[in-house]
């Protein structure tokens, strides 16, 4: 088989996994809640740890992946993820767990900044738009059988398989990465940005803690002030320093370019709706519905298995219809189902999200190929490792950003309203008289049905679960609205700013790694013209 089949091989198996990790974590967080005595702010973290550190390295790793080698560098991001899920599963806190999933992150985030860089340096031309029509195929296989997968093990072997899961797929990928794939690199000399990345690490994990303890602490209060104040003082020095630095991380320059701007926004705008709204999906059809994990898990096939089967036919179509209109198309769906599932009430059963899953399903396996090809497209080769870790930093920080920040209304929302709710009814106020304080830690601690069971009189008990359910309902359609918002931004920014002219022609082996033109990509001029995108 051709070296460059086996690159695609060794950079699917290993986003497999990592993607697979992602999804079969979000059917899990219930069950490690209960099991390792969560607070709702843990669980959180139990995303947002992977996501910060995954968005931190994201950068550095590209441009080192660019320096030393992007195989070399994606193997060692291999190793990293498969040891670090070891250890999440032997977690015995969840604070352990935490820190686990913060490490995983920084091998998930050497896999992801290089592993759209391998697939375009083995491949060009057509070749090239179906490969990256098999990644987003993966992409789309891993977030379909994802929810099954991690409902089946939760239910049957427990939680903690789902990270051992990752063992014997890593150790694969290992093999196939180190003994089939050729080695690359941009022979340019550059430095690691420290600045930078010390800044830019600094500034999104005191905007994500910010988030994350904003209605504990009080909005106003000086802790989360001078958290959020600090986040954009580290990040007016993290943009200086990619200003003037001589090697920045990330070349402030790329964005010029409208379409680097686009496919940026793109990443953010998806991964900060429909993505961050997987946790509080789940929650709902787990501890609201009352769903097992692996019954949950077969409710998420409408939307999972669409994006699945759509993928690889969106990844074709990059050839004949120009990458604007197809992320522009695919996110005005994602906006379009979000909207669709804001219709749940506290009766509602899990076939009211049908109509949304089915709309957003496809939407997703429309943007996920095109935007991982364009990614790669709009910059020249050896600026391809920078690009994917931009690209895939613009989806974590949208991740991290989405779940603490949608999480902050959830939460202020759902205990407001279950208060008032309880208010209203002499049931309500009873469970009321034995302290309000106590409810507001059950709901912050997902602990509501707990509590509501070890309460011995049913018209209480469910004075509180109705309150509950009907608070809960409230808030979730208040967070699908923002999300098809954000969507909505992105589809709109998608179309106007991913111009076609700011393509660079394909390259690969053939092209000898430069562009089309015959221009070197060391004297790439962000502001010169382009000729036209041979697709």
């Amino acid at each position: 088989m051709d070296r460059k089949w086996w690159t695609l091989i060794a950079v699917c198996v290993g986003t497999f996994m990592l993607l697979l990790d992602i999804t079969v974590v979000n059917v899990a967080l219930p069950d490690i809640q209960k099991s390792l005595n969560c607070s709702f702010a843990d669980l959180q973290w139990v995303v947002d740890a992977y996501s910060l550190t995954l968005a931190a390295f994201l950068l550095t790793a590209g441009v080192v992946g660019d320096m030393f080698g992007r195989r070399r560098l994606f193997a060692i991001g291999l190793a990293i993820f498969t040891l670090s899920s070891l250890a999440c599963g032997i977690s015995n806190s969840s604070l352990v767990l935490n820190l686990s999933r913060g490490v995983q992150g920084i091998g998930g985030a050497i896999m992801f900044a290089t592993s759209l860089a391998l697939i375009a340096q083995a491949f060009a031309g057509r070749e090239r738009g179906t490969a990256f029509g098999i990644y987003g195929a993966v992409v789309g296989g891993a977030v379909a059988v994802g929810p099954l997968i991690g409902g089946a093990i939760t239910s049957g072997i427990g939680w903690r398989w789902i990270f051992f899961v990752n063992l014997p797929f890593g150790i694969l990928a290992i093999l196939v990465t180190l003994w089939k794939i050729d080695e690359a690199r941009d022979e340019s000399g550059r430095s690691v940005d420290w600045i930078g990345f010390i800044s830019f690490s600094a500034s999104l994990f005191l905007l994500i803690f910010a988030l994350v303890q904003g209605n504990d602490k009080g909005w106003g209060s000086t802790y989360i002030v001078s958290f959020l104040v600090g986040s954009a003082v580290l990040m007016a020095v993290f943009l200086l320093a990619e200003w003037k630095g001589k090697d920045p991380m990330l070349d402030l320059h790329l964005f010029k370019r409208p379409a680097m701007v686009g496919v940026s926004l793109v990443s953010l705008t998806l991964s900060g709706s429909i993505f961050a709204m997987f946790l509080y999906l789940t929650l709902y059809i787990q501890d609201v519905l009352g769903y097992a994990p692996f019954p949950a898990g077969l409710r998420f096939l409408p939307l999972t298995m669409l994006a699945f089967v759509v993928a690889p036919v969106a990844g074709k179509l990059t050839v004949k219809i120009h990458s604007r209109y197809l992320l522009g198309a695919g996110l005005l769906m994602v906006s379009i189902g979000c909207a669709l599932m804001t219709q749940v009430n506290a009766t509602s059963g899990w076939t009211v999200l049908l109509p949304g899953f089915i709309v957003a399903g496809i939407g997703i396996g429309t943007t996920n190929p095109v935007l991982a090809s364009a990614t790669v497209s709009v910059v020249p080769a050896e600026r391809s490792g920078m690009a994917s870790g931009s690209s895939s930093t613009f989806r974590q920080v949208g991740i991290a950003t989405g779940i603490a920040g949608l999480g902050a209304i959830f939460q202020s929302q759902v205990t407001s309203d279950t208060t008032a709710h309880l208010s209203q009814t002499a049931a309500g106020r009873e469970v009321l008289a034995h302290g309000s304080h106590q409810l507001s830690g059950a709901i912050a601690g997902g602990a509501v049905n707990q509590v509501a069971n070890a309460i011995p009189v049913p018209a209480v008990r469910d004075a509180l679960l109705t309150a509950y359910r009907t608070s809960f309902s409230g808030a979730f359609d208040h967070l699908m609205w923002i999300a098809a918002a954000v969507a909505l931004i992105g589809s709109i920014g998608a179309v106007i700013l991913t111009r076609e002219k700011d393509f660079v022609p394909s390259w690969g082996p053939g092209a000898g790694g430069h562009g089309g033109d015959g221009a070197s990509g060391s004297e790439w001029n962000a502001d010169a013209p382009l000729p036209a995108p041979s697709h």
